[in-house]
């Protein structure tokens, strides 16, 4: 049976696979929703084909790289969240990146800078007595550069020590900072790279650590990524330029 928490949650790149299946999570522990996303027709097949009641979700237009518009976007939420994630994201191939900067560009731009861009006005609103957790989606491959992947892991990287220090600045509020650190997922992000089945997780997996998150900073899904993720931590770089 649902329990109605009476709190909200914003998810900032709502239309991903793992978001959907956040909504999915949220909405049935009780917690309204607030969907935001630049694929607004998406998002309302997603809610009629799941059956969610209009009551517990709100679909709002939100795009991670028009800056100018995300003090607005904030203002005029119809409740200020008490958590929030944010899980925009964009990958393209590292060889098509560094050939053509417009994709390194929107990686940046979707990876990093909007997240901060909407992160710094969504934490230092100290009237939102509400906002007790924020949690962002970032990745392995964030962890060491290997040099099949180092340009959109930089933006991962990045992303990670800015919540790592955003953590550290909301402490004195009580305001729990989390980074879920990926592995790979099915996702259509993903379509079309070869990658190793016994390493694939499924999106409501991922979902579902997102929903249960604790009090540590990093998490990763996975036994098998944590270990990965260990290793990667403590590997000598004469291994690490070994590697894919």
């Amino acid at each position: 049976m649902n329990q109605n928490t009476g709190k909200t949650v914003l998810i900032l790149g709502a239309n991903s696979d793992v978001a959907k299946q956040c909504i999915k999570q949220y909405v049935g522990k009780g917690f309204s929703v607030i969907a935001a996303s630049r694929d607004i027709a998406s998002l309302e097949r997603f809610v009629t084909d799941n059956q969610i009641h209009p009551s517990k979700i709100t679909i709002l237009y939100f795009d991670a790289v028009d800056f100018a518009s995300h003090q607005k976007f904030y203002v005029d939420l119809p409740i200020k969240p008490h958590i929030v994630v944010y899980a925009a994201g964009f990958l393209v191939d590292n060889e098509k990146a560094l050939r053509d900067f417009k994709g390194t560009q929107q990686m940046i731009q979707v990876n990093y800078i909007g997240a901060v861009s909407i992160l710094n006005i969504i934490s230092m609103d100290e009237s939102n007595k509400n906002l007790e957790r924020i949690i962002g989606l970032s990745s392995l491959s964030g962890v060491r550069g290997r040099k099949s992947n180092f340009v959109y892991g930089s933006t991962k990287a990045a992303f990670t020590q800015y919540l790592a220090g955003l953590r550290q600045e909301l402490a004195s509020r009580k305001v729990i900072v989390n980074a879920l650190v990926i592995g790979y997922i099915r996702t259509k992000i993903n379509e079309g790279l070869q990658l190793n089945e016994s390493l694939i997780m499924k999106p409501d997996y991922v979902a579902k650590h997102i929903v249960n998150a604790g009090n540590s900073f990093t998490i990763v899904p996975n036994f098998k990524w944590k270990m990965i993720y260990m290793i990667l931590k403590i590997l000598p770089e004469s291994l690490v330029a070994k590697l894919p």
